[in-house]
């Protein structure tokens, strides 16, 4: 079975943190949806519009990941959603959830999801009794979080080895000569 992957844009995503996920799922295999959490296209930090495949609102399932990119505005527009921090919770109990910079703590914080867990974020960002570790990527158990967009294709190779397998995630990083 291919696996599903949801990655949840809102406006002022890092674009890093974003397509390279994006594409290097693609790249394994996945079938990757981008959802728009408030409209079909959203603009990064840095003004890069993305086409949404659909809205978030039209997200009706539960996918194996949830990729959701850090940003320091795009990270609390998606802390502002109860829905986003519900589908992070639903996905957490059968699928991966992957989050990057500034989206641990800020989304990920408020979903009781980080308690216990190995984590990794932006550095300098905080949460009350969360101790980020200085790695650019810690997988604790379905948890994938990274620090930020330098460790983009970690993190997504990460995802890749979690969803698929060691081998799928060494094949993509040599596709790409990383």
């Amino acid at each position: 079975m291919v696996p599903s992957v949801l990655v949840i844009l809102a406006e002022g995503f890092e674009e890093v943190e974003a397509i390279t996920p994006i594409d290097l799922i693609r790249r394994s295999g996945a079938k990757v949806t981008i959802a728009g959490l408030s409209s079909l296209t959203v603009h990064g930090s840095h003004g890069l519009g993305v086409v949404c495949d659909k809205l978030f609102s039209e997200c009706d399932k539960v996918y194996d990941a949830l990729i959701l990119p850090g940003g320091g505005e795009g990270s609390a527009n998606l802390a502002s959603s109860f829905s986003v921090l519900e589908l992070a919770i639903k996905t957490s109990q059968k699928g991966v959830v992957a989050a990057i910079c500034a989206a641990p703590s800020k989304v990920l914080g408020r979903t009781g999801l980080l308690d216990g867990k190995r984590v990794t974020g932006y550095p300098g960002t905080e949460i009350e009794g969360l101790v980020l570790e200085n790695e650019k990527v810690i997988t604790d158990g379905n948890l994938i979080t990274a620090q930020a967009a330098g460790s983009a294709v970690e993190f997504s190779l990460a995802i890749i080895a979690k969803i698929f397998d060691a081998d799928t995630a060494k094949k993509i990083s040599k596709q790409i000569y990383f």
